[in-house]
Formats: C-alpha cells, structure tokens, sequence
C-alpha cells in the first residue's frame, strides 16, 4: 500500500468513528434531575411578633403603654443580642 492509500483509509476511518460518535450522543437522552420535595414548615408562633404587631396598631398611643414599652425593650436586647432582662428585680436581703 502507498502513502496515499493508508492516508485515505485513515481518513475514512476517522470520518466513520466521528459520525458514529455523534449518532450515539444525539440518541443520547437527557435525564433531567428530579426536584428535591418543598418542604412546608409552620412558622413558630412568636409571641414577641405579635406584641410588635399590636404596638404597631396602636399608632401614636404605643409611646405611653407600658406593654409596648416592654415589648421594644425586648426587641432591643434580642436584637443587640443581650440577654433577656428577669422580668422582676431580684430580692434584696436574702
């Protein structure tokens, strides 16, 4: 066999193994991945929140009511990250 003949033969064979390549990947099918589950979660009940939404309804008049005044206050420490101030003064003399 001369040059030109194995070269031919060796381009024929590339041609083939190209297009059996593409005929395979285009049979090919594309699994398409399944959604993970949603998950529905229940919001904790949070009595703060409420407290807040209260306030919040009250307008102008939450500036004088003590349970406002306490609420905003507890807003303020959880959101400075203090800890949550006892809800009476500890007795002296024990």
């Amino acid at each position: 066999m001369d040059g030109k003949m194995l070269a031919r033969l060796g381009a024929v064979v590339f041609v083939a193994v190209a297009i059996t390549a593409t005929a395979i990947e285009m049979t090919r099918k594309e699994r398409t991945p399944e959604p993970d589950p949603v998950r529905l979660v229940d919001p904790v009940r949070d009595p703060l929140r409420d407290g807040q939404r209260r306030c919040q309804q009250l307008g102008q008049a939450a500036a004088s009511d003590p349970d406002c005044m306490r609420v905003w206050a507890e807003t303020r420490d959880r959101f400075l990250g203090r800890p949550a101030a006892p809800a009476s003064p500890p007795a002296e003399g024990r």
